[in-house]
């Protein structure tokens, strides 16, 4: 399915499952409301999978690495070359989205949309989506153009409906690209029309001096290119990144098909903000992971209206976060199938 397609089939949560997984949260053996999230995230959950108990069996947080021209204003800690090399430490199972995944039984699906340097000795389990090697820098002018917004949501509209297709019940989102919280602080600046100072953080780790360069540089960047808020693929391509891109077109295929999504921090919170503007119906299918120590990560949930599901000072990326998520779902559905109601343990509900 295209772009257009995909946004079409989007429909609204089904409110008869989530009328009975309601009442059915209601005569499990605990006060009304006790389990607080949990019990509102599995609403959602047979909401979304259309079924009064959902399941989740199948899991899988897709990767999406990419680089930005934008690392030659010097915002970041880290060179380039470090792309390449964590994608294939994702491959040789060394990063933390390795163990974090192994942890909760959910598969990594490691993409290639857009890195700079070549990655060695590739393995076949990369995923080649490439829409180039690296973004413009987007401080001179847009970071990519029209058609390459577009080629990079549709790219990731395939991967996640062949990741679907082998039968995923759910999808966590991550990414890898160093340099990657300045295009991403650009867009909900773009979105949310604030100024870089409220947004933009300190991303891998640069200085009070790197900082404040960052916020001149995204400044610089909303100026030169004036996104339009009303366009999310003006936005992406004028001051995005290629695996931001793919990311959103995982989100809008996930929702398309009915399958959560789970999003991970800042990087994939700004995704989000570019699939809710292309088509708001499917945040209903977002549940946000967790809030990113990252500056404006909060300000990003609100605008989208998400509550995250944990707060652990995390800032890693890569879906660490989503993958933590994804284990508070499988939770969330088996509270819901698994425990004894009421009539079924013999236990008194309270007096009406």
């Amino acid at each position: 399915m295209n772009i257009t397609e995909t946004i079409k089939h989007i429909q609204p949560l089904d409110e008869s499952a989530m009328k009975a997984a309601r009442e059915r949260q209601n005569q499990l053996t605990k006060p009304t409301g006790s389990l607080g999230r949990l019990e509102e995230l599995s609403v959602q959950l047979a909401g979304i999978q259309r079924k009064p108990i959902p399941v989740i069996k199948d899991k899988a947080v897709i990767v999406m690495a990419g680089d930005h021209g934008v690392v030659d204003e010097g915002v970041s800690a880290y060179p380039q070359e470090v792309t390449p090399q964590m994608v294939l430490n994702f491959l040789n199972g060394g990063a933390a989205i390795n163990v974090l995944t192994s942890h909760v039984g959910a598969r990594v699906v490691v993409v290639d949309m857009g890195v700079a340097n070549d990655i060695p000795s590739a393995d076949a389990n990369l995923i080649r989506r490439r829409v180039g090697s690296g973004t413009m820098n987007l401080a001179q002018g847009p970071a990519m153009r029209r058609e390459q917004a577009e080629e990079s949501i549709q790219s990731g509209i395939e991967v996640a409906l062949a990741e679907i297709s082998k039968g995923a019940d759910i999808l966590g989102t991550g990414d890898m690209g160093i340099g990657n919280t300045t295009p991403s602080a650009a867009i909900a600046c773009a979105l949310m029309n604030v100024p870089p100072q409220k947004i933009a953080g300190r991303g891998t780790g640069v200085d009070d001096d790197g900082l404040k360069r960052k916020i001149t540089v995204i400044e610089n960047g909303l100026k030169v290119n004036q996104p339009n808020s009303n366009d999310g693929l003006d936005v992406l391509s004028k001051v995005g990144g290629f695996e931001i891109g793919g990311l959103t077109g995982v989100m809008l295929a996930a929702a398309s098909k009915h399958i959560p999504v789970m999003i991970d921090g800042f990087i994939s919170t700004a995704a989000a903000m570019i699939a809710v503007t292309l088509a708001p119906q499917c945040k209903e299918y977002l549940i946000a992971a967790h809030r990113s120590k990252e500056n404006g990560h909060i300000l990003m949930l609100d605008w989208l209206g998400l509550k995250p599901l944990l707060d652990l000072d995390m800032r890693l990326g890569e879906g660490t976060g989503a993958a933590l998520g994804i284990s508070m779902a499988e939770a969330a559905c088996k509270v819901l199938s698994d425990m004894a109601t009421f009539g079924e343990a013999g236990v008194s509900n309270k007096d009406s």
